[in-house]
């Protein structure tokens, strides 16, 4: 056994059912891919759905997509942008093993991401007031393009909230991970978990750069 094989296999992190952390990181990362592609499928059901009713309704989305606050939309797609740069920077810091960098990078992250859900709370609220949501209670100016607008909301709150849900947990999983790295467990030898993290960050981000355009600019 080499010295690089048995420091590994003395490290903290690496479970009992792995030879080395490579050997662990290579399959946590698999596993993540392929949670990934469940979630692209899970997402792509409801892009098709769009796409079905954007066809069926295509002047009643068009019009309801003005109720749509761009500006606000534009902002979070910036944030989410930015969040994806300084995960990134995270990465990158967890694998140099510069720990300030790397817990403040970590934080600005949560940061957007809370700012992003901010905003989506402000939209969520203009909704309700303007009785947009989908329900006993939606109205919409134009009597003749209802049905089809009340779709397009319903698809707007699934597809948004969903992603908004997948912003929480992100959140949730943030938290722990600044509390380590902040007492050092990560470095150049162990950083599988921020780097599976990242995955899943920049496929949230992606999620809403597909969702902006469909919803807000189409």
């Amino acid at each position: 056994m080499s010295h690089s094989t048995a420091h590994a296999a003395h490290h903290p992190a690496l479970q009992h059912h792995f030879d080395t952390l490579e050997q662990q990181q290579n399959a946590s990362t698999l596993g993540m891919w392929w949670f990934l592609v469940t979630e692209v499928l899970f997402f792509g059901g409801f892009f098709m759905t769009y796409i079905l009713y954007r066809w069926m309704y295509n002047a009643s989305f068009h019009e309801a997509s003005h109720e749509l606050n761009v500006w606000l939309g534009l902002f979070n797609t910036a944030v989410l942008i930015g969040s994806s740069l300084t995960m990134a920077l995270a990465v990158r810091a967890s694998k140099t093993g510069e720990k300030s960098q790397l817990v403040m990078f970590l934080i600005l992250t949560l940061l957007l991401g809370s700012v992003f859900l901010g905003v989506k709370v402000i939209e969520y609220s203009e909704k309700f007031t303007h009785h947009l949501v989908p329900g006993a209670h939606f109205q919409f100016h134009d009597a003749t393009l209802k049905n089809g607008a009340e779709i397009y909301f319903s698809l707007y709150f699934g597809m948004t909230g969903l992603h908004a849900t997948h912003m929480i947990f992100g959140g949730f999983v943030l938290v722990p991970l600044i509390v380590m790295a902040a007492r050092g467990k990560f470095g150049p030898a162990w950083y599988t978990p921020i780097e599976l993290f990242g995955l899943y960050w920049h496929f949230v981000d992606i999620v809403w750069i597909f969702l902006f355009p469909l919803l807000y600019l189409m």
